[in-house]
């Protein structure tokens, strides 16, 4: 039974293993972006939730601190993509919510997919001081996601909040995963 007054989003079991599998550290984005293309890919392959991954990384070192995928439908949470699951997890084993002051140095969201709406909006709040994406907002609404407003120049608005973000880094196999998902009949959540 759910408890009605309390909030908990538990990632799958196979996401421990990944983990453990993981090298010690991901020293370029490509190398940190199959890894977000891969825990996508296993949600989806597990049957575990929506084809979307992230995690949070040491910015110099790539030393992963915490890992998320998108849990949406298992956990009955409209808040749990993958990047709100990842900062989450970083924030709890940082022991602080604002990651922009760890004792590991400046943190970096990595993510399958650009942010939807709401987690571009939890992205400043975060304090990551940098964003490396995988997919388009455009791939993912043509697989039928919707992604919800964003400014054109949401780039320049978290470079701004010196917040540096690299797009399209490994996007074709990353729109991959969300275009056999939408095509394999699963559920594209949309209101």
């Amino acid at each position: 039974m759910i408890a009605a007054n309390s909030i908990r989003i538990d990632l799958p079991d196979w996401v421990a293993g990944f983990e453990r599998q993981l090298p010690e550290s991901l020293a370029s984005a490509e190398e940190r972006m199959a890894v977000a293309i891969s825990l996508a890919e296993q949600n989806v392959r597990n049957d575990t939730g929506g084809p979307f991954g992230a995690l949070v990384v040491t910015q110099d070192s790539g030393r992963v601190v915490a890992l998320g995928v998108n849990r949406v439908e298992p956990q009955l949470c409209s808040a749990a993509h993958a990047e709100i699951v990842a900062l989450s997890l970083a924030q709890r084993r940082m022991g602080s919510w604002n990651l922009a002051d760890t004792p590991l140095g400046a943190l970096q969201l990595v993510t399958s997919c650009e942010p939807c709406a709401m987690c571009l909006g939890a992205i400043p709040w975060s304090g990551v001081r940098s964003v490396l994406c995988g997919a388009t907002k455009e791939d993912a609404e043509a697989a039928g996601f919707d992604e919800g407003a964003r400014s054109a120049d949401w780039v320049e608005e978290l470079a701004r909040r010196s917040i540096d973000v690299r797009t399209r880094v490994l996007r074709a196999k990353a729109a991959r995963v969300m275009e056999r998902y939408s095509g394999s009949g699963k559920t594209v959540y949309n209101p």
